[in-house]
């Protein structure tokens, strides 16, 4: 009988299985990955060489710095989905692999990374599935399940914020790609969010802000564009409750009206200008209130390779990235991937939409820090309809950094937004700055009064 060695190539294959059958979410191969983390302030320890390093992987046949297109996609078939697969082999994609991040300091924020470690063990979550703290107070802030239990809690973690800071405002140019290639609106705009509960850098009142605008208060988001002219001043409002059973307020300010409306609460399947196919229920892999989803299943954990790291183009003009593939060479981003050891691969229903195009969404999600390398949607048939992929890392290179309080800011960096039956692509990219002079700022302090009230929408639209 041969021997099977207890850390042999196929070892994490099998745990994974393993786990997934029998229900065990806890990430981490060789020890629990999030004490781990803690204690050294490394991955290293909770996962074996081939999970940590492509060469090790593949061994041999794909090395850092190599680029991945149709001629070797075969050699890292298991490490991918399917909406990349169809990208690399018929659109002619490419990307370049990078080494896999241990450094858990670059994976996070600096204050939420210190207030989850501060906060773990603290959250809760209630009969209908909202979380709190031990205390029944709103949450404090951080991941509230750095080591989860269940699809409730990885859904949590992404949802209760979205990007990782109290204050977050991101200069955006997003291009619209059409079935030919071509792109043919190239928009700029601001999306802002205030945390209203859960707050890291401003902990002086509990984690949340000040009187009424916590009160039963998740966040604040607001949307305005600033070019092309035709569409200068359109603005959205975003109020989200705390309890995720029900919907945000949604106001809007459109130029041609001259005037805030208040848009139906559900309509969150809808692009919010011409020629862009992302939804408000995209943002994030947890555009919606998670309870108005529902069926969270994990159905697998695996190694993937995504851009949890290392994203940011903070070497090209206005932090730009270059383009290729596709019919007319504009398509896709230029990119790095790298080997993230360990994914939870969750799914989940629009349960609370009656006519959502969605019949479910599948989210890979880094077992690290719960960002998502890749959300994949699917229409009524159960056929794949859209992908949505991002880029996320410090913005720091050689050259290069912004700081966010005194360390290397952390964000999303590039997101792709690929309709596969339109044939249709949105890119969206996190620049240094926009016209009318906005820039890419955290934690600056104002924004309930500059850009989360009506008044705000109004202003800002003309």
């Amino acid at each position: 009988m041969a021997h099977i060695r207890k850390f042999d190539f196929d070892y994490s294959r099998r745990t994974f299985m393993d786990k997934t059958a029998r229900g065990i979410a806890t990430a981490g191969v060789l020890a629990p990955l999030w004490p781990t983390m803690c204690e050294a302030g490394d991955i290293t320890k909770a996962y074996p060489e081939e999970l940590l390093s492509i060469e090790a992987y593949t061994k041999g046949k794909v090395k850092t710095g190599d680029w991945i297109d149709k001629t070797n996609v075969e050699l890292v078939q298991d490490l991918i989905d399917p909406a990349l697969m169809i990208e690399i082999q018929q659109m002619d994609r490419k990307f370049q692999i990078q080494a896999s991040t241990t450094d858990v300091t670059k994976m996070f924020p600096h204050e939420f990374l210190e207030a989850t470690m501060r906060n773990q063990g603290r959250a809760k979550v209630d009969d209908v599935g909202n979380v709190y703290t031990d205390d029944g107070s709103q949450w404090i802030g951080g991941l509230p399940f750095p080591d989860v239990n269940d699809g409730i809690q990885v859904i949590a973690n992404m949802t209760m914020s979205w990007g990782r800071h109290d204050e977050s405002t991101y200069a955006v140019i997003a291009d619209a790609v059409d079935n030919e290639g071509k792109v043919v609106y190239n928009y700029e705009l601001v999306w802002a969010e205030l945390a209203a509960s859960g707050r890291v850098t401003d902990t002086s009142n509990g984690g949340n802000l000040p009187g009424d605008l916590a009160k039963n208060k998740l966040r604040y988001q607001s949307t305005w564009f600033t070019q092309p002219q035709d569409v200068k001043g359109t603005a959205f409002l975003s109020v989200w409750p705390y309890d995720q059973r029900e919907f945000p307020d949604l106001y809007g300010f459109l130029p041609a009206f001259k005037r805030v409306r208040r848009f139906p609460t559900n309509q969150r399947f809808e692009p919010l200008v011409s020629g862009l196919n992302f939804y408000l229920s995209d943002a994030w892999a947890a555009g919606d209130p998670y309870l108005t989803w529902g069926n969270y299943k994990i159905v697998g954990r695996q190694p993937y390779l995504g851009s949890s790291q290392g994203g940011w183009m903070g070497d090209q003009p206005n932090w730009r990235p270059e383009s290729h593939g596709g019919p007319d060479g504009k398509t896709f981003f230029t990119i790095t991937k790298e080997l993230i050891p360990e994914v939870v691969v969750l799914e989940a229903e629009p349960t609370g939409f009656p006519r959502a195009p969605y019949s479910k969404k599948r989210v890979y999600v880094d077992a690290r820090n719960f960002v998502f390398p890749q959300m994949l949607t699917y229409d009524r048939r159960n056929e794949l309809f859209k992908c949505g992929e991002p880029g996320f890392g410090q913005y720091k290179t050689a050259n290069n950094e912004v700081l966010d309080n005194g360390k290397p800011a952390w964000s999303w960096t590039w997101y792709h937004s690929h309709d596969f039956q339109g044939r249709t692509m949105s890119r969206f990219n996190q620049t240094e700055k926009v016209s009318g002079g906005y820039r890419s700022e955290y934690n600056k302090g104002g924004m309930y009064d500059n850009y989360m009230t009506k008044a705000a929408m109004l202003r800002l639209g003309t």
